[in-house]
């Protein structure tokens, strides 16, 4: 075991996070993603996908080469060099003596909306050049489509031998990636975890073909505003790319060596609709909801911010804000939702891990982001609250309570509370 890392695992460990690293469409690393979000600059740009031509899309542009040589770029997949580049950056904002720590006592926890389509994808359209003959199908294939692929490509690249895996929840797969990673620092089996979500899912056409069958791809002349949560004229997701992993330490361990803390994890709740293939339950997220903040302790009243998972989909952002009304009524004068897809589309696994990360500032600044391109509110999704078109000054920001919900009805919340010893 490291020397920084010691403290006695518990049911009831307070578990912090201490460091943050990430790519989104708009940004590279915190500071830059959260200026861009306040300042209104979308990351949503046009792209080319095999068979469907120029489609809409958030496209990160972070430098692989960064954390990796060339040969490993083109050994691995896209989701593993986002996974390396989000940890590795997570690591150094972290300030641990990474070369002193124990690498058995290291987890890496990432969620994943899916894996392995992009490698399948590409090897069937290559090999399509020759007629199909499968001596051209590269030998590469199967470690890069196991579902466990990036977070055992973040293990190879950062050394770590303690478990690493990842978490299939959809698009709660973000949030879930915190949950796990908290649960095992509190039952003692790692002392130090990489955790939140990434996504390489631009790079297959089928989930843009998927999206265009149900009628639920967004298009817009502008690609800037084509992902409008809210807005009365929304038409659908815009796909996105992008990964966010943080360190999460238990408390007592993260003083010791004086590390720097974002914030505090207060409470969660994952749970099912168990109705739907697609179509969210109201009923159920509202119950997500309410048992994230009885774990923590708080009552509606005590959020002062609401991250939503709405994606700009005509009926799932109406049933998200019939939830959201549910839960919190007309009654929390102090409490902000904002929505931040509107900046970068839906990066599905890396949402919810890039969306809290977008919000964490406000801790310090007291500045709400908005949602963006709501030229039109629609009248089933005004909310008390709710953030539109401009960052909002607050008095206070002590809690952020972060939505993300998936398909077949996986849903997640998580809340963070602001670090106070």
């Amino acid at each position: 075991m490291a020397s920084d890392f010691g403290s006695m695992p518990s049911a009831t460990a307070r578990i912090v996070i201490t460091g943050v690293g990430l790519t989104a469409p708009n940004g590279d690393s915190l500071a830059e993603f959260r200026r861009h979000l306040l300042t209104g600059v979308s990351g949503v740009s046009r792209t080319e996908v095999h068979y469907m031509g120029t489609q809409l899309a958030g496209v990160c542009r972070f430098d692989a080469l960064r954390h990796q040589k060339k040969k490993e770029v083109r050994v691995g997949t896209r989701a593993g060099s986002i996974s390396i580049y989000c940890a590795r950056e997570a690591v150094a904002d972290s300030g641990v003596a990474w070369e002193a720590v124990a690498k058995d006592r290291v987890g890496i926890y990432i969620g994943i909306t899916e894996h392995g389509n992009v490698e399948t994808e590409n090897e069937i359209y290559n090999i399509s050049k020759f007629s199909y003959d499968t001596k051209f199908w590269s030998h590469y294939h199967n470690p890069r489509t196991v579902a466990n692929n990036p977070a055992g490509e973040a293990s190879l690249n950062l050394g770590v031998t303690g478990p690493a895996y990842t978490i299939g929840a959809a698009c709660a797969a973000g949030n879930m990636g915190l949950v796990h990673a908290a649960q095992m620092l509190r039952l003692g089996e790692v002392d130090f975890a990489l955790c939140g979500g990434v996504s390489e899912s631009i790079h297959t056409f089928g989930i843009f073909a998927g999206f265009k069958s149900q009628n639920a791809l967004a298009t817009h002349n502008d690609p800037t505003k084509a992902s409008r949560p809210f807005d009365l004229a929304r038409n659908g997701i815009v796909i996105s790319e992008g990964g966010c992993l943080y360190t999460l330490e238990r408390l007592d361990d993260a003083l010791r060596r004086g590390a720097k803390i974002y914030a505090e994890i207060a409470g969660w709740h994952v749970n099912s609709d168990a109705s739907d293939y697609v179509l969210p339950n109201p009923t159920r997220q509202a119950e997500c909801i309410r048992a994230a903040l009885t774990r923590a302790r708080l009552a509606p009243r005590d959020i002062h911010l609401v991250n939503t998972h709405a994606t700009a989909t005509p009926l799932g952002d109406i049933q998200e804000c019939e939830a959201i009304r549910a839960v919190f009524g007309d009654g929390c004068p102090d409490t902000s939702i904002n929505n931040t897809k509107s900046f970068i589309g839906h990066c599905m696994g890396a949402a919810g891990a890039l969306e809290l990360a977008g919000n964490l500032p406000s801790f310090d600044d007291l500045i709400v982001h908005p949602t963006i391109n709501v030229d039109n509110l629609d009248p089933q999704c005004a909310l008390p609250g709710l953030v539109l078109n401009a960052p909002r000054q607050v008095a206070k920001v002590d809690t952020i309570l972060n939505n993300s919900f998936g398909m077949l009805g996986i849903n997640s919340t998580l809340i963070v509370r602001r670090f106070v010893p």
